[in-house]
């Protein structure tokens, strides 16, 4: 349901925002509707958090899977505001482009990631939105990122963008361009065994690029996973190699808000 939130407007000098507010059954876990724009494109992100808090908490930017922001990278912002933390799920792609159709999803990607610089932009036009507001603390922010969305938090990192640390979910692991000499934020990663998507080569390649820029980082590796390994709904795309288990996605899941709990001590 609406409640009072409903109109708030969110005064940036580079977006125009327009807002909605809706409660979530856990907690007092509140959701509210963003507009925001990069250049020319106009986006629409989710902001998630429990409104029982009081006080300014680290926030957590989301990068949805390169399907598009959906109702899976939602609930993932609603289930870390039910952790305590002001959540931001982004939109990389445009209002409302969402797609169930893996040869749109790759286009959309495509010209996301073509261009590093603009790929990075906007993740941060997106960074900026959960920045500006009022509930999240200054200076403890981090970004979490799901297949394309793990790539973009990796870029973000090697952007050494305002971010704490990131945590790359079976993402396709982009090595450090040989320009980039050093990366402050901490790195995770969760890959399956099992991904077939991505090739020893280029886990070699991320792993060096992390250790040539003296990265904090670690990689947990689950046996008998493959890709999209969190989403409940990877079996249903009817595309081979993906698969959601549960055992993977928990202690992922897990692993990440240990970290968090560490850079944000």
């Amino acid at each position: 349901m609406f409640n009072g939130f409903k109109g708030l407007a969110y005064v940036l000098a580079f977006a125009l925002l327009g807002s909605w507010a809706t409660g979530d059954a856990r907690a007092d876990i509140k959701t509210k509707a963003i507009t925001y724009t990069d250049g020319d494109v106009t986006l629409q992100g989710t902001m998630a958090w429990d409104a029982a808090k009081t006080g300014k908490r680290p926030g957590i930017l989301i990068v949805h899977e390169w399907w598009g922001l959906d109702d899976y990278a939602r609930g993932r912002a609603k289930k870390l505001a039910a952790e305590g933390y002001v959540a931001f799920a982004l939109d990389m792609y445009g209002v409302g482009k969402v797609t169930d159709h893996p040869k749109e999803a790759g286009k959309w990607a495509k010209q996301i990631n073509s261009n590093i610089a603009n790929w990075t932009r906007r993740a941060q036009a997106g960074l900026a939105v959960l920045k500006a507001d009022p509930n999240v603390a200054a200076g403890k922010t981090a970004a979490i990122g799901y297949c394309f969305g793990g790539s973009t938090v990796m870029q973000m990192a090697y952007a050494n963008q305002d971010v704490r640390a990131v945590a790359s979910f079976h993402g396709s692991l982009p090595s450090a361009a040989d320009t980039v000499t050093s990366v402050k934020p901490r790195i995770f990663a969760a890959h399956g065994r099992d991904d077939t998507f991505i090739n020893a080569d280029r886990i070699t390649a991320f792993k060096a690029g992390l250790d040539r820029t003296k990265a904090d980082w670690e990689m947990t590796v689950y046996s008998g996973t493959k890709h999209s390994f969190t989403n409940p709904g990877a079996d249903s795309r009817g595309i081979n190699g993906l698969a959601y288990n549960p055992r993977a996605d928990k202690r992922s899941w897990a692993a990440m808000l240990t970290m968090f709990d560490e850079v944000f001590k």
